[in-house]
Order: structure tokens, then C-alpha cells, then sequence
């Protein structure tokens, strides 16, 4: 599962997530910043997951369905820590997430 995190949340989530979620991404590097139908896009051609603390996406979700499939994290603000911690809790809702064709959001926590 690729996971495409968006402008709001660490860039440095790639890096410490690598281990469960390899191929992940942050928006800054792929120039994707502030523009959520670009992020849009590009999750949804490269097969990526959003992952955010920004309910636009869940609009986006409604309204277009999916791919691409999206995380909408409901933490306050805090350290980059609480939000590794919880994507590893929750790896397995996830994967389920990746493979349930008919699901396109998971609100964590």
C-alpha cells in the first residue's frame, strides 16, 4: 500500500513509516502543495492512498468516489510521533481499506 500524505502532515512520515508503507510519498516532494484536485490526481493515477487531517478530502471522496482511497487522520495537533503510532496501530485497517473495493475512506481514530 503506497500512501501519498498531503501539505498538512510531516514530511518526515515517509521516511519513518518506510517499513510498513515502502513507496509512500509527501505531497511537498512531488509538487503537489496546497492543490487538492492535483493530489487528486495523481493518488488516483499512481495508485497512492491520501492520507490527511484536511476534511476537503473526505468531500472529495463523497462527491467523486474511488480510487483514490483516503485516510482522514482526526488528531489535534501534536507531535509527528502520535501520528506514526497510529498508522502503525492501524495497519491492518488499512490493508483492509486497500482491499475492500467497495470502501474509499477510513476515519482514524
Amino acid at each position: 500500500m503506497k500512501l501519498l500524505f498531503d501539505e498538512n502532515l510531516s514530511p518526515k512520515l515517509p521516511r519513518l513509516l518506510q517499513d510498513l508503507y515502502p513507496a509512500s510519498r509527501h505531497a511537498r516532494a512531488m509538487n503537489l502543495r496546497q492543490d487538492y484536485y492535483g493530489l487528486w490526481d495523481y493518488a488516483k493515477d499512481c495508485d497512492f492512498c491520501i492520507v490527511t487531517k484536511d476534511s476537503d478530502f473526505k468531500d472529495l471522496s463523497d462527491r467523486y468516489g474511488h480510487p483514490p482511497k483516503a485516510v482522514l487522520i482526526r488528531l489535534g495537533n501534536g507531535p509527528v510521533r502520535d501520528i506514526e503510532a497510529l498508522l502503525r496501530e492501524r495497519y491492518a485497517d488499512l490493508l483492509a481499506l486497500d482491499r475492500d473495493e467497495s470502501r474509499g475512506l477510513l476515519e482514524l481514530p
